[in-house]
């Protein structure tokens, strides 16, 4: 029987393409090799930076994200997973490119966070630059009726400076304490739950340590993934 191969959109950058795939992995409920899913990975660390795109009219990241979906798809990818959060501002013009259909982490998401707090009305964000000001995970929970809160300026200047540490690799105490200390200041403000809204945060962020829910859209992106894997969605 043919089996349905997912792919991955990746490169933005490695170390978070690399937690997707573990994510998978992890989620995906085999006990030997051949019970896993197939999964394509193309990462594509040339594609330019989506913040200074969004805020600076930098380079284009569009023709690059276009070009690894296709390849992607023409590889044999059933659908596509992209795991960064900036990216997903220019997905809609991807998607238009290729057949196959590409997950929306920030919908899975917030569809997530209804689960677990069905009445909740306000979350908070953690993420880079282009992604809070771009506004895109605040218009998908403005339609569930859901506020985002995001950090004020110089706590978002930490938050920024954090993920571009975690780029370089340092994952160390420092990092985790921007990261769950910002976080903390947002569910003080009135969050429900923090959303880790860079795929570079949750590698440097401890929910337990912190003392309070998160959202981690890469965990949530695998098993979106790993359900239509398995055939459990369309």
């Amino acid at each position: 029987m043919k089996r349905r191969i997912i792919g991955i959109l990746g490169g933005m950058g490695p170390e978070a393409t690399t937690d997707l795939y573990r994510e998978i992995i992890r989620l995906t409920p085999a006990r030997r090799d051949q019970e896993h899913i197939p999964v394509l990975i193309y990462s594509n660390p040339q594609i330019p930076d989506r913040t200074k795109a969004i805020l600076e009219g930098g380079e284009d990241p569009l023709p690059y994200l276009i070009h690894t979906a296709q390849v992607l798809e023409k590889a044999g990818a059933g659908i596509l997973a992209v795991p960064c959060n900036a990216a997903h501002y220019f997905l809609p013009r991807v998607q238009e490119h290729v057949t196959v259909r590409i997950l929306n982490m920030l919908e899975e998401t917030c569809r997530t966070f209804r689960s677990r707090i069905p009445e909740g009305n306000a979350v908070g964000l953690l993420a880079v630059t282009g992604t809070v000001r771009s506004g895109i995970y605040a218009d998908v929970f403005a339609r569930a009726g859901v506020k985002v809160i995001v950090p004020d300026n110089s706590a978002q200047e930490c938050v920024y400076s954090g993920i571009q540490r975690v780029k370089a690799g340092d994952m160390g105490p420092e990092v985790h304490r921007i990261f769950e200390s910002t976080g903390a200041r947002l569910m003080d403000a009135g969050a429900q739950s923090v959303i880790l809204g860079c795929t570079e945060v949750p590698l440097a962020f401890d929910e337990d340590r912190a003392g309070y829910p998160s959202l981690n859209p890469t965990r949530i992106l695998a098993q979106a993934a790993v359900d239509w894997g398995l055939g459990k969605r369309e």
